[in-house]
């Protein structure tokens, strides 16, 4: 049976293909080629990716995306679609759903979102619940830098604290846009912010996201 992740996988590597190598991403001073390098990595090198967040490794992360930033772009595509190698950790199936799910869906939307003829994207109701789950298990995570109180909320009502404090922002949206705010992409995401209008501001510069 697919998983939200393989299927994700999948879409990120058509949406990779369908832009060519030189395209914008949401992610700041990176072009697709960037992307995908990272994709890779991230995936196939666990010696070099902890450079994200280990400075001692940051050096070395570099290196080894150099490496393949290098590769033709067709084949760093071929290494997402294929996935993992046999031997790591996101090869069994429920880490790879459990990391990868938003991982994935987060930068096709960095993808799609940065082309000047984009359409959003419709997500059939169980994707966007799973998303949603993820958000209240991880929205703590990624709100952590919130500079004020955070809630993230669906049209239903259903919310998640995502940071603690004075004054509150309420953040309205479909899973999938708010998963982008909480994320870091709060200028991307289609979402209604309530609140302190200096506290909305301030909210839109911060550096969410894990």
């Amino acid at each position: 049976m697919s998983t939200h992740a393989k299927r994700e996988r999948l879409l990120l590597a058509d949406l990779l293909e369908a832009v060519g190598p030189d395209a914008p991403t949401l992610c700041e001073g990176w072009l697709t080629r960037d992307l995908a390098a990272h994709v890779v990595v991230r995936e196939r090198r666990p010696d070099a990716a902890g450079g994200t967040v280990l400075a001692v490794l940051r050096n070395r992360l570099e290196r080894v995306r150099a490496e393949y930033l290098a590769k033709p772009y067709e084949e760093l595509i071929q290494l997402i679609r294929t996935g993992p190698p046999r031997m790591s950790p996101f090869g069994v199936k429920q880490i790879d759903e459990a990391a990868n799910t938003v991982e994935f869906y987060v930068h096709a939307e960095d993808v799609r979102r940065a082309q000047p003829d984009w359409a959003p994207r419709e997500l059939d109701s169980v994707f966007a619940n799973a998303l949603w789950s993820r958000l209240e298990k991880g929205g703590r995570m990624m709100g952590r830098k919130s500079p004020v109180g955070l809630v993230l909320r669906r049209p239903d009502g259903q919310t998640a604290v995502a940071h603690r404090g004075t004054p509150v922002v309420t953040v309205t949206g479909e899973p999938g846009e708010l998963l982008l705010f909480a994320f870091g992409r709060q200028a991307a995401a289609n979402v209604e912010l309530d609140g302190d209008k200096d506290a909305i501001g301030r909210l839109q510069q911060a550096s969410l996201g894990i």
